[in-house]
């Protein structure tokens, strides 16, 4: 064979392998979509990515996660989710019941995984928790349960506060009827609520000054994706003013604050990243039930009571899943 011919050869046979090539390198794209930020949320990252592992998906190696994190904006949400969209991502994972709701609107089609602190019934984003039928399933935690047992131990601990603070963030789907449960769970032990609203820096700030001047016994912090994402403006207010407080998730209590009492952020993300991984596998969203996340922890600071002269009520440190000294 002359050497022209040969190269002429080699060239065709190398144009007729490089989609084979192609295809072969392809690898499924998950985007991840949240109100908040995505680097202050490295745990619950590596929880999903123990989650997608179990189905054989390595991020980086046959998986992509393309993050889009709003930074506490939700006029950003849009956007991000759109763009997500228009990149044509395998699944959507959205954390938040804000975060859902704008993907949910954004595409009929694409699978979302959703982990978020609401009934995605109520919500419109599933059929039934058993059969979602639609292209949204995920984890649910039990938000009513966390919220009634939040106040509880807040009461525990600070037995003579007459007046109670709860700091919501009204853009907040959930914030109406959490308020409702808490007002109800006051009620039930003679406590008066004040209700205080922030959905931005400033405001966050202001909220605190409400609650000095109202002379507030204690504070009861909602679980919001924007109040983790200023977590550590908060805790710093609130240890400033010298309030007792509750968090819904242990970040705060490793900021500082005295305690939190929430949901195992890991093991929801875990599970989250499990059905991802089935998802990709084939399975349509519309066949995998909402899983409820039962797993709860409790996170007392000592350092911080002991700044603020508080003595723990022993049953409570028995009871905590962990305690900062």
């Amino acid at each position: 064979m002359r050497r022209r011919d040969f190269v002429v050869g080699l060239g065709m046979a190398t144009a007729w392998l490089l989609p084979t090539r192609a295809q072969q390198t392809a690898i499924p794209v998950i985007g991840y979509l949240s109100l908040g930020s995505v680097d202050p949320r490295r745990d619950v990252i590596a929880a999903f990515n123990r989650g997608l592992r179990s189905s054989g998906y390595v991020d980086g190696r046959n998986v992509a996660i393309e993050y889009r994190g709003a930074e506490g904006r939700s006029d950003q949400l849009q956007t991000l989710a759109a763009d997500l969209v228009q990149r044509q991502v395998d699944v959507i994972v959205a954390t938040g019941t804000l975060a859902v709701l704008t993907a949910k609107t954004a595409t009929s089609t694409i699978p979302i995984v959703f982990a978020l602190g609401a009934d995605p019934v109520k919500f419109g984003l599933v059929a039934s928790l058993n059969r979602p039928g639609g292209n949204a399933t995920g984890v649910s935690f039990l938000v009513n349960m966390m919220v009634a047992k939040q106040f509880e131990i807040l009461h525990q601990t600070v037995p003579n506060a007459a007046l109670i603070a709860f700091l919501v963030n009204p853009i907040n789907p959930n914030t109406a009827s959490d308020t409702k449960d808490i007002e109800t769970a006051a009620g039930a032990l003679g406590r008066k609520l004040l209700v205080v609203n922030a959905s931005t820096e400033r405001e966050i700030d202001a909220a605190v000054k409400a609650v000095v001047r109202e002379r507030v016994g204690a504070l009861f912090v909602h679980n919001d994706p924007f109040f983790v994402l200023r977590r550590e403006q908060i805790v710093a207010l609130v240890g400033y003013h010298a309030i007792p407080a509750i968090y819904a998730f242990r970040d705060f209590a490793l900021a500082g604050g005295l305690m939190s009492y929430g949901t195992d952020q890991a093991d929801a993300y875990r599970l989250a990243g499990e059905y991802c991984g089935q998802i990709l596998k084939g399975a349509k969203p519309a066949d995998l039930p909402v899983q409820q996340s039962t797993k709860f922890e409790f996170v007392i600071n000592l350092k911080t009571a002991k700044a603020l002269g508080l003595e723990i009520p022993l049953p409570l440190l028995v009871a905590a899943d962990e305690v900062i000294e």
